[in-house]
């Protein structure tokens, strides 16, 4: 992120190559390479779920606002650590990183990705990983609110 290609392997450097020139950057960008604006899920290729094989159908922003044109909208998430942050997507449907990359290639750019590509865009993403601070393996413990019934382990 500094300039420094050499801090890449070969397959790194390619793989950040492929995630340009497929598209991937144009909502995994800034320094968190996402994170700061919300996309449909499904941009090209719809629904999500067809790729994902996700249970529950999520609209997204759309259960929240109510409007149209907020359906299946979610948070582009940042890909700081995405090697080590399984399991992928809102709702956790895909567990293993190669098939994720396949999906959003193939829902958010319509392309269809061979394996040395995946396998490259893979290589890239796990020179994002860095180490996973002790705090964010700790389970928050969150406020109950009116509508919500207690968990049975804090009751």
């Amino acid at each position: 992120m500094q300039g420094d290609i050499s801090a890449l392997t070969a397959q790194q450097r390619k793989g950040l190559s492929t995630f340009i020139d497929s598209g991937c950057a144009t909502c995994h960008k800034g320094v968190g390479l996402g994170g700061d604006t919300f996309q449909k899920f499904g941009m090209v290729n719809e629904p999500y779920w067809k790729y994902t094989l996700s249970p529950k159908q999520d609209e997204g922003r759309f259960e929240v606002t109510k409007k149209e044109d907020d359906k299946y909208f979610f948070r582009v998430p940042g890909l700081r650590n995405v090697a080590r942050t399984y399991p992928y997507f809102h709702d956790g449907s895909v567990w293993e990183l190669d098939q994720a990359i396949r999906v959003m290639a193939q829902t958010q750019l319509g392309q269809e990705l061979d394996k040395e590509q995946v396998a490259d865009i893979a290589a890239f993403l796990q020179s994002l990983s860095g180490p996973v601070p002790e705090s964010a393996r700790i389970i928050p413990e969150l406020p109950i609110s009116v509508t919500q019934t207690p968990h049975p382990d804090n009751q």
